[in-house]
């Protein structure tokens, strides 16, 4: 499954490239990539671990900006 989900209070495109590279690392997740400029998150994972994967996601991208986090809807 794919999903775009909005990031709320990233800073910079370092960080973006650090959570990017976390998020790949995630058992589940089959590509990630986080995009500064436009303060997204787009996501293809198994939709049938979806709640571990997106807990696991918000985990990995606290760990790189505390302050960071991504809108589940």
């Amino acid at each position: 499954m794919k999903k775009v989900l909005m990031m709320d209070n990233l800073d910079c495109a370092n960080c973006a490239s650090k959570m990017q590279e976390n998020v790949k690392k995630i058992d589940g997740v089959e590509d990630c990539s986080v995009s500064f400029m436009s303060q997204k998150m787009t996501l293809v994972y198994d939709e049938t671990k979806e709640k571990e994967i997106f807990k696991a996601v918000q985990k990995a991208v606290r760990k790189v900006d505390p302050d960071c986090s991504v809108i589940l809807k």
